[in-house]
C-alpha cells in the first residue's frame, strides 16, 4: 500500500471514529444536545482535527445519515432480487422500511433533521451531493421493478413516469417515518402501528397505479400474511410485530 492509499485509509477510520462517538453521544444525551467539542473529546481528538473532516456540525449529521443509508440500500437490494411477482417486491420496498427501522431506531430521527431547510443548507455542498448521491440507487432501484412490471403487463402507464411512480413510494414511506417518530402525534388517530397502516396504504398507492394482482385493502389477515412471507423470504426474519419507533 502506498503512502496515498495509507492516508486516504487513515482519514476514512478516523471520520468512521468520529461518526461512531457522534452517534453515541446523540443516544446518551439527546440530538439537539449535540456538541462538536464533546465530539472531539470523546474521540480523543483536538477539535480542529475534527472540523478538518466536517466543517459544521449540520455537516457531521449529513454524513452520518449518508453512511447509515447506504445499509438501507442493501436491504431494497434484498426485496429487488426476490424471486416473487413485480408488485409484492415493490411492496417488500416498503418492508424494508420497517426492518431498518427496526435495525437502526434513531436514523430517522437523525435524518429528519438534517434534511430540513434549515440543516440542509448549512452542510457543505459536497455533503449534500455525497447524499443525493447515496440515493440514486433506491430511485434507480424501484424505477427497475416499474419497468418490469410494465413489461409483463403487470402494470400499465397510469399517465407517470417510472421515477415519479417511484418518488410517489418514497414519499410515502418517508412521511410515515416523520409521523411515528414525532411522539404522540398520532395518538388522537388512535394508530397504535403506524408501519401497518403504512403497508396498508402502500396497498392502496399500488391499486391506484393499478397495479397487478389488485389486493383487498380490508383483508387484514391476507396483509400480515403478505408482511411475515417478505420478512422471513427475503430477509430471513420474524415479523412478530410491524411497530418500529
Amino acid at each position: 500500500m502506498g503512502t496515498r492509499e495509507r492516508r486516504q485509509r487513515e482519514v476514512a477510520e478516523r471520520e468512521d471514529l468520529f461518526l461512531d462517538a457522534a452517534l453515541e453521544l446523540i443516544r446518551q444525551d439527546g440530538l439537539l444536545n449535540l456538541q462538536m467539542s464533546r465530539i472531539a473529546e470523546k474521540s480523543e481528538y483536538a477539535v480542529g482535527t475534527l472540523y478538518l473532516h466536517f466543517a459544521s456540525k449540520e455537516d457531521l449529521l449529513l454524513a452520518l445519515v449518508t453512511r447509515v443509508f447506504r445499509e438501507y440500500i442493501e436491504l431494497v437490494k434484498l426485496a429487488q432480487a426476490w424471486k416473487a411477482s413485480s408488485r409484492d417486491r415493490m411492496f417488500a420496498v416498503g418492508v424494508a422500511d420497517m426492518m431498518f427501522v427496526r435495525r437502526y431506531p434513531d436514523y430517522f430521527r437523525i435524518a429528519q433533521y438534517s434534511v430540513c431547510e434549515v440543516a440542509w443548507q448549512a452542510a457543505s455542498s459536497e455533503r449534500r451531493k455525497a447524499f443525493l448521491d447515496a440515493n440514486d440507487p433506491l430511485v434507480e432501484i424501484v424505477a427497475g421493478i416499474v419497468e418490469d412490471a410494465r413489461r409483463v403487463g403487470d402494470l400499465e402507464a397510469a399517465g407517470q413516469t417510472a421515477q415519479e411512480m417511484a418518488i410517489g413510494v418514497w414519499a410515502l414511506c418517508n412521511g410515515y417515518h416523520n409521523l411515528s417518530h414525532a411522539e404522540g402525534i398520532l395518538a388522537d388517530f388512535s394508530v397504535h402501528d403506524p408501519y401497518l397502516l403504512m403497508c396498508r396504504h402502500l396497498q392502496g398507492l399500488l391499486d391506484g397505479f393499478r397495479w397487478k394482482p389488485i389486493s383487498d385493502v380490508a383483508d387484514a389477515a391476507a396483509l400480515d400474511a403478505l408482511i411475515e412471507r417478505v420478512c422471513r423470504e427475503v430477509f430471513n426474519e420474524e415479523c412478530n410485530e410491524t411497530q418500529g419507533s
